[in-house]
């Protein structure tokens, strides 16, 4: 059987790189022995999604274009998938594999550890080891939300996704339709950054507020993608990097370090609190929320009604 793949995978890419123009899945059915074979157009779909699937793990850069009929169609540009050669020295090689290591705990161990065997085969020096130089360092990005792998390969991809999420400030979630442009970390939480195609914007959502199945649509984007330089900046600026203001703050004395550490000034308060002043930005409310009953927001106004606002709705559930 594993031969048997492995040709039905070989005859695929042959055919997504040999052709100039899009593919239709009935035209790839008709071109492939083993996909003729299928016993059912459900079989025939569920092997073909499996193999692009496959392939695209493998390294192929698998396009999705839809004509002018709404039609379907696959290709793989021979510019798009040949690899210049490839010459590392020794630091640019201990790069790579930090880099690699840094998933070695997430969801993309294997394909980090793919990713250095494909270096290895197009050049990477077989005496070079990529952990050896800096073998005291152990990086690690911790990825437990489900939405992490389908967001990362929508975005790679360029497929628009449906997904439910449930604001901060809300009870339930909502259906949202999503072009995302792009995954960052900040302060240990995951965000996605997109157009929301039913608010004709740019938004960020938080991964942890993801709720249910991320489910791929077919399509174009209907909104340029920016440079990911920008993208960083949105996610930095929904995620409270970006401070204009100032905020007080009562603060359980022992608790809230991370406060403490951004905090411009503190006053003891007595009786177990103090009083800190800290940057005041986009995103700051949902952060103060994560401290439960060790913070009480004294001003603006509109910081402690918003926090207020996001208790009300963990409350409820």
């Amino acid at each position: 059987m594993a031969i048997a793949k492995a040709e039905r995978l070989m005859n695929l890419a042959l055919c997504l790189l040999g052709t100039r123009r899009p593919l239709s899945k009935r035209e790839l059915r008709e071109s492939i022995e083993a996909y003729l074979e299928a016993g059912s157009d459900d079989s025939f779909n569920r092997m073909f999604e499996r193999d692009k699937d496959d392939l695209r793990e493998l390294g192929l850069v698998i396009e999705t274009v839809e004509n002018l009929d709404g039609e379907v169609g696959y290709l793989a540009r021979r510019d798009s998938n040949r690899l210049p050669p490839i010459t590392l020295d020794a630091e640019e090689a201990a790069a790579l594999g930090l880099a690699a290591k840094v998933w070695q705990q997430a969801r993309l161990a294997g394909a980090a550890s793919g990713a250095l065997q494909k270096l290895r085969a197009a050049g990477l020096p077989e005496d070079v080891d990529p952990y050896e130089a800096h073998g005291a360092l152990e990086p690690r990005i911790p990825v437990h939300e489900a939405a992490f792998e389908p967001l990362m390969l929508a975005c790679r991809d360029r497929r628009p996704v449906v997904f439910d999420y449930r604001k901060a400030t809300a009870a339930h979630p909502e259906p949202r339709q999503v072009e995302p442009w792009a995954l960052e970390c900040w302060r240990g939480h995951w965000y996605l950054a997109g157009w929301d195609r039913d608010r004709g914007a740019e938004r960020v959502f938080r991964l942890s507020r993801i709720t249910g199945k991320v489910r791929s649509r077919s399509g174009r984007y209907t909104a340029e993608v920016p440079d990911v330089v920008t993208v960083r900046e949105t996610v930095a600026s929904w995620a409270g990097e970006t401070a204009d203001r100032s905020a007080l703050i009562r603060l359980r004395r022992g608790a809230g370090y991370p406060l403490r550490a951004r905090a411009t000034a503190v006053r003891e308060l007595g009786d177990g609190w103090d009083e800190l002043e800290i940057p005041y930005g986009h995103g700051l409310d949902a952060w103060l929320v994560e401290f439960g009953p060790d913070v009480v927001v004294l001003e603006p106004a509109e910081l402690r009604a918003d926090v207020v606002d996001r208790l009300r709705a963990v409350a409820k559930g």
